[in-house]
């Protein structure tokens, strides 16, 4: 197959399908090797980044989808209703922060770091599909593992969990002086 029909149908497939497909599907599916259709799919990127294109494709964990730019999102808005903005409140923000580092994570080891309960944040980064279930800990009572989803790593615009931000060990020794500090005002009282 020359490359501006493995090309074509690698177009056809990322739009059909809407999610994101995994990099071994479509090279099975075009029936070439992955780090050939990798190449090519790469090289799809460059060219709709390059040229005034209203789509483009992203890379999520080895996945790749064909999704609108950002830049046009004024005229999709004329078209379409207004799509929900998530607001996510500082104790949703702060459970799924814990999630994203440290999963996969039970709730019980969240509510361990956290303090306090975390059942209402984690069902609602279920209910934006930022996170999701991933398995059970293999523990009395199989508690529940939760990690997060495709959709956390599209919203937060990385392709995956390594491009998160580290945080400075100083900070970390900082934040501990900060919670111990609060835990004495506390006993204190």
């Amino acid at each position: 197959m020359e490359i501006k029909k493995i090309e074509a149908a690698i177009e056809g497939i990322l739009f059909a399908m809407g999610d994101s497909v995994e990099l071994s599907k479509i090279a099975k599916a075009v029936e070439h090797d992955e780090e050939t259709v990798k190449k090519i799919i790469h090289q799809m990127m460059d060219k709709y980044e390059d040229i005034d294109r209203g789509i483009r494709i992203i890379e999520l964990d080895g996945a790749y989808q064909m999704c609108t730019k950002n830049e046009m999102y004024d005229y999709l808005i004329k078209i379409a209703k207004q799509p929900k903005k998530i607001a996510l409140s500082d104790v949703v923000l702060e459970t799924l922060s814990i999630i994203a580092y440290k999963q996969p994570i039970t709730k019980i080891e969240i509510e361990k770091i956290r303090g306090v309960k975390c059942d209402h944040a984690v069902n609602k980064l279920v209910e934006y599909h930022l996170i999701k279930e991933v398995g059970r800990l293999d523990a009395p009572g199989k508690p529940l593992l939760f990690g997060t989803t495709e959709e956390f790593l599209r919203n937060f615009g990385v392709q995956s969990l390594e491009e998160l931000p580290t945080i400075n060990p100083v900070k970390i020794e900082d934040f501990k002086a900060e919670v111990e500090e609060e835990i004495q005002l506390t006993l204190d009282v």
